[in-house]
């Protein structure tokens, strides 16, 4: 991998790579220059998951013309594709070097590592959810119990925002979550589940089931399965797979004009 990207990088075939570096011992997300190819030395793979397509997805608003190299996991290209069906990413313009993938029904590849599943609390097996059961063993629930357990679920969130931040999709320049009409802020408990329907109703169409959102989360949300629900219910209703599709859902039908402020890439996100 480290001989692949220092040729990219000396052949100018690209002129930034995003990946993975040690820093005191820790990976850390870092934008590799042909300048410092020395750096290299210490790129690595690792089990470290950050939304590396949204940065550069902000190195590219910043320069479009900028040609990068990213490490891909599966979901990764996912994303990618994604962006770059909302116009607001130039996936013609990213080299990829793609390496071992967390498990997901979306993963189309063999070869598919798994996560260390986080521990457990002890309310969770009594009236929480674990991470990582499957929807068909939720949905099997009575009403009265998954609502009750959702409930439990919704009503640890602090509102940090983690799970939108990580996010490699999120993407409005406006975020309706942070709209004190909707969701008040500075106070706990926060109003829930509001906040996390809207997020999930947000998801249709876009959730490439990265599992970022359910890593990030400091207690231990089964978000996840959450955008899972809602992505069966995108691919029932309109036979659409975020991530493989080359059109955008969300944006339903529209006339020319709108087509071509969609193509300018601004039609469909907050402004």
């Amino acid at each position: 991998m480290k001989e692949t990207v220092r040729s990219w990088l000396e052949s100018g075939e690209i002129e930034v790579f995003l990946g993975y570096r040690l820093v005191e011992g820790h990976p850390v997300p870092y934008a590799f220059h042909r300048e410092r190819l020395e750096e290299l030395e210490e790129l690595v793979e690792g089990s470290a998951r950050y939304p590396l397509e949204k940065m550069a997805m902000e190195i590219q608003a910043q320069n479009p013309e900028v040609r990068i190299g990213l490490l891909a996991r599966g979901c990764t290209q996912r994303a990618v594709n994604v962006l770059g069906v909302l116009r607001q990413l130039e996936p013609e313009r990213l080299r990829m070097i793609t390496v071992e993938c967390c498990p997901s029904p979306l993963h189309q590849s063999p070869q598919c590592s798994s996560l260390q599943a986080p521990p457990q609390l002890p309310g969770k097996s009594r009236w929480g959810i674990y991470q990582g059961t499957s929807l068909e063993a939720v949905e099997e629930m009575e009403p009265e119990e998954r609502f009750a357990r959702w409930a439990y679920e919704f009503d640890k969130c602090i509102k940090c925002y983690g799970c939108r931040d990580i996010c490699p999709v999120c993407v409005c320049k406006d975020c309706s979550l942070a709209d004190e009409n909707l969701v008040e802020k500075g106070w706990l408990p926060v109003e829930v589940p509001l906040f996390h329907m809207v997020r999930a109703v947000h998801m249709a169409g876009r959730c490439v089931d990265c599992g970022l959102c359910e890593e990030a989360c400091p207690v231990d949300i089964p978000l996840r399965l959450l955008y899972r629900k809602v992505a069966a219910v995108v691919k029932d209703l309109f036979d659409y797979v975020p991530g493989l599709a080359t059109e955008p859902l969300s944006l339903g039908p529209m006339d020319e004009e709108e087509k071509r402020r969609f193509a300018a890439g601004g039609i469909g996100l907050a402004e």
